[in-house]
């Protein structure tokens, strides 16, 4: 089953009361994410993530196009108990304990209170939280409230669930367990669709990715094919290289960068890379190692979003 289909999703606002100017938030926008995957959506402030997910909950309407979620058209009411959602920057009524908002936004979801009884003991010790339960969250931590959020939206036992920043102010190690306890639950059949400006941990966890901005999707795909641009490889060689064979590859056009016993290598493709590696036993040089190289996903992203206002 597909878990999110959007196929030509358009959003316009217009703004001003004399002179009405448009924005468009989304363009054009199609995407599927599959059930069972952990999904990413990156782009910079103001590329029309935040409207996509409201759409997506029915906190907005679209002006063109359609979307699903577990094959139910977007807005459909009773869908929504099936969802779970963490939003950025959450805030929860400070004399309440842990185990209070949980009981709280479990009954607002429809859970029974017997399914709560058993549930909430078990999401506080999944979250690391089951010592602070009966402590007010006025005395929780960013990383604590971070931990809170999620067993909130995992309260009413999803199958999809919207995280928009689940890792804002928790510490690497409290990253690690967040991302363990993700994939974890991916594991466990449940799609996962994150939002975060941190995409050294989009990285670290997503099965696939997409980039959007300015409303439009640039690309989408797994994170080896947004960091494989081009194919870049590194040698570790015995010896320099010699003038004869810097001459003979600048004339075959192979990009090479030495520093020290280490050469980076550009390769169109892997028959260009055989090529490159015969060239170089023909001219004497022993080869100890060769290992590809990539880019990071921020790399990436940064070389792809500058690449679109260039242009």
């Amino acid at each position: 089953m597909t878990a999110i289909l959007c196929q030509s999703l358009s959003k316009t606002y217009r703004s001003g009361l004399i002179r009405r100017r448009e924005v468009h938030a989304l363009s054009d926008f199609s995407l599927e994410v599959q059930e069972g995957e952990i999904f990413g959506l990156l782009g910079p402030n103001g590329a029309g993530k935040t409207t996509f997910i409201k759409i997506l909950l029915s906190i907005a309407r679209q002006t063109a196009g359609s979307a699903f979620i577990l094959d139910e058209k977007v807005p459909e009411a009773k869908i929504r108990s099936r969802i779970g959602y963490l939003p950025e920057n959450h805030r929860y009524p400070g004399y309440l304990s842990g185990e209070q908002v949980l009981r709280f936004f479990g009954q607002l979801s429809g859970v029974s209170s017997g399914d709560l009884s058993l549930r909430i003991p078990s999401l506080l010790e999944l979250v690391g939280l089951a010592q602070w339960r009966t402590v007010k969250v006025k005395r929780y931590s960013k990383g604590m409230m971070q931990r809170l959020g999620l067993a909130q939206a995992l309260v009413n036992d999803p199958e999809l669930l919207f995280l928009d920043e689940p890792t804002d102010g928790v510490d690497p190690v409290g990253r690690k367990e967040i991302r363990d306890i993700l994939t974890g639950l991916r594991d466990r059949g449940k799609t996962i669709f994150l939002n975060s400006h941190l995409l050294s941990e989009v990285e670290l966890i997503s099965d696939r990715v997409a980039i959007l901005d300015r409303g439009r999707l640039l690309r989408v795909g797994t994170v080896d094919d947004l960091t494989s641009e081009g194919s870049h490889y590194r040698f570790t060689l015995e010896g320099g290289l010699s003038e004869a064979l810097l001459q003979e590859a600048r004339a075959r056009a192979y990009h090479l960068q030495q520093d020290g016993e280490k050469v980076t290598a550009k390769c169109a493709d892997s028959h260009e890379l055989n090529q490159l590696i015969d060239m170089l036993r023909r001219h004497g040089v022993l080869i100890r190692s060769i290992a590809p190289e990539r880019s990071s996903l921020e790399e990436s992203f940064i070389r792809l979003i500058k690449n679109e206002e260039a242009g």
